[in-house]
């Protein structure tokens, strides 16, 4: 029996960027890689970050991110050394929670088939995860993981990019729970350091066809971006120049209120 409408988690990450787009802002999305840059260390980032962000993306460790860049590769591999992996990420918020926003997973497809779409389904909510972000899964190919997260009021949340045919674009839109990742330039994260000028009116037709929020992600690094940006998104993804911040020992907090300015 999937959770009744009410208190579906996938809904508080729709209501939280709605609840600042409301006031007149940009929601804010911060990635971080589970576990870096010290593994001890995880829970007191994540919430530092929280009360910073409307919606948190914490990104599962893998030996093969191919749509990352080299920065969340390393924090990645790093993460992985220190013995970071899905089952801990999920024990380690369910003992910390509750935090100030939303949490998503991001995570490429193995680590979720290889704890089991149910046992991942069930073991999300306690941990406080509202949705799942899987960037090497296509729509074609989701049918069992998001019946086993619809189950329990989970999001999975599509992604699109410039390159999308309009037909996929208008099926990827209609399909995606909590919001919609608008992928802003195509390739890997962390690659732009410069948003391109067509990129507004991409994002434009994609929030023509999405009922939900869509929240625009790889690049973003600066506060004029998120303000050149702010007229055609609900919110922005801020994640390799944030792991970056994390990396260099920069306070997250301080970089995070900067974007907003």
């Amino acid at each position: 029996m999937s959770t009744p409408q009410a208190a579906r988690p996938r809904d508080k990450i729709t209501a939280a960027i709605r609840k600042t787009t409301a006031a007149g802002g940009t929601a804010l999305v911060p990635y971080i890689t589970a576990g870096y840059p010290q593994k001890d260390h995880f829970i007191a980032t994540l919430k530092a970050i929280a009360g910073a962000a409307d919606v948190v993306e914490v990104g599962v460790p893998f030996s093969d991110p191919m749509a990352d860049g080299v920065t969340i590769q390393r924090a990645s591999h790093t993460a992985i050394a220190a013995g970071v992996n899905l089952r801990w990420i999920l024990r380690e918020l369910t003992a910390a929670g509750p935090f100030a926003a939303p949490i998503v997973l991001m995570s490429y497809l193995n680590p979720l088939l290889n704890l089991g779409y149910r046992e991942l389904a069930a073991a999300s909510v306690p941990a406080g995860v509202c949705g799942f972000i899987v960037p090497d899964l296509p729509i074609e190919e989701s049918a069992d993981i998001a019946a086993a997260l619809d189950n329990q009021g989970l999001a999975l949340i599509q992604l699109v990019t410039p390159a999308t045919p309009a037909e996929r674009l208008q099926r990827l839109c209609a399909a995606s729970q909590g919001f919609v990742y608008a992928v802003t330039v195509t390739g890997i994260t962390g690659g732009a350091k410069e948003l391109p000028a067509e990129v507004t009116g991409y994002l434009d037709r994609v929030r023509a066809l999405a009922t939900l929020p869509v929240c625009a992600g790889f690049g973003v690094r600066r506060a004029e971006q998120v303000r050149n940006l702010a007229p055609h998104t609900d919110g922005v993804v801020v994640g390799s120049a944030l792991v970056e911040q994390l990396e260099s020992g920069g306070d997250p907090v301080v970089f995070l209120k900067a974007l907003r300015a």
